[in-house]
């Protein structure tokens, strides 16, 4: 980034420090939100501006010095040699970010090839994120499923948030997870004691901040029916459960475990307008595919991006070459590793574009 980009950041930085001491900007909570996450971005790239311009005019007062002392001399070595570290730190920073880093994601995980083994599988999906947001202190809600016979799941959809406002929120952490996951186990409906591999599919979505949906009603056709509990027992005894048809894309949203019907009509917009945000951006993406550069995260269904081995304890991440013998750990929420693994290759990636 040029010199007058740099500046520009640091001059904005010091207008939205301004703005937040302003008693009037958190009147509207949305705003002051919105302006709190941006300077929260901009924090470590002034502060690694300031530590590089420290040591920058160290170093050149050390060495003016260094003709008549020689501990200066040792001095200004040491101020150089920290100079790139410094460099490679702030260009880290000034990477282009995600603009959704910061949100809470809708997650939907479905069975796929393999029928009740893999409606199992989608229900060890759902408990290894739910344990996740757990050791995270995010809040979990699951928002609507489909039970199948064996007590796994054909169809859930759940929320997942922050308790508090962050620059890097849930999606940053687990926007790599769209994709087919692959299970190589045997299966409990399996009498003969054989190895079967089926796989469910995982979609993820940024969840938007604004509750109000600007989709034209004419485009939506919504029905309303009793919840229901496991194995389809009525758990309400009035109709409300929430179901929403986006007829121009055929996208169908359940929302049945809020209080009311108003409320389950609310949360059901708000993954709508979260998976036609997610099928806007999908295609313009293809529009644009010859200019931009391909990306680690995805939410084509088709992709196999991870398998899980059970009788071997290992799990593979197909697009990063991750593998380790610790599945029953990541099953119960320890994920960081191959999440790690991920982020470190997008960030890799996108330094690579930066420099090439």
């Amino acid at each position: 980034m040029d010199s007058s980009s740099l500046k520009g950041l640091l001059a904005e930085h010091a207008e939205l420090e301004t703005q937040l001491a302003d008693p009037a900007v958190h009147a509207d909570q949305a705003r002051a939100r919105k302006l709190g996450r941006r300077y929260a971005e901009l924090t470590p790239v002034v502060r690694a501006v300031h530590d590089l311009d420290t040591v920058r005019d160290d170093l050149a007062a050390a060495r003016e010095m260094a003709s008549e002392d020689a501990e200066f001399a040792a001095e200004a070595e040491e101020l150089a040699a920290r100079i790139p570290d410094l460099e490679s730190r702030l260009t880290e920073l000034l990477l282009p970010r995600d603009p959704y880093d910061g949100s809470d994601v809708v997650m939907e995980i479905k069975s796929g090839e393999g029928g009740e083994e893999s409606a199992l599988f989608a229900g060890d999906l759902l408990r290894m994120y739910l344990r996740y947001a757990e050791r995270h202190g995010w809040k979990a809600e699951v928002l609507d499923s489909v039970d199948s016979d064996l007590g796994g799941f054909k169809d859930v959809t759940l929320s997942i948030k922050s308790k508090a406002a962050a620059v890097d929120g849930v999606w940053s952490r687990l926007k790599f997870e769209g994709g087919v996951h692959r299970v190589q186990r045997v299966p409990a409906t399996e009498s003969q004691g054989r190895i079967h591999t089926s796989a469910s599919g995982v979609l993820i979505y940024p969840e938007p901040e604004e509750v109000e949906v600007e989709i034209d009603p004419n485009d939506l056709r919504i029905d309303v029916f009793r919840s229901s509990g496991p194995g389809g027992q009525s758990v309400n005894t009035t109709d409300s459960a929430v179901r929403i048809t986006h007829l121009p894309t055929g996208i169908v949203v359940s929302c049945q475990n809020e209080k009311s019907q108003i409320q389950n009509r609310a949360r059901a917009l708000q993954v709508l307008q979260a998976r036609l945000q997610a099928v806007a951006e999908e295609e313009a993406a293809a529009k644009a595919s010859d200019a931009r550069r391909s990306q680690v995260r995805t939410v084509d269904r088709s992709e196999r991006v991870r398998t899980y081995n059970f009788p071997e304890n290992r799990i593979s991440d197909h697009r990063v070459n991750y593998k380790a013998y610790n599945l029953d750990q990541v099953l119960d929420g320890d994920l960081d590793g191959v999440l790690d693994a991920l982020a470190t290759a997008d960030r890799e990636e996108r330094l690579a574009a930066q420099s090439g």
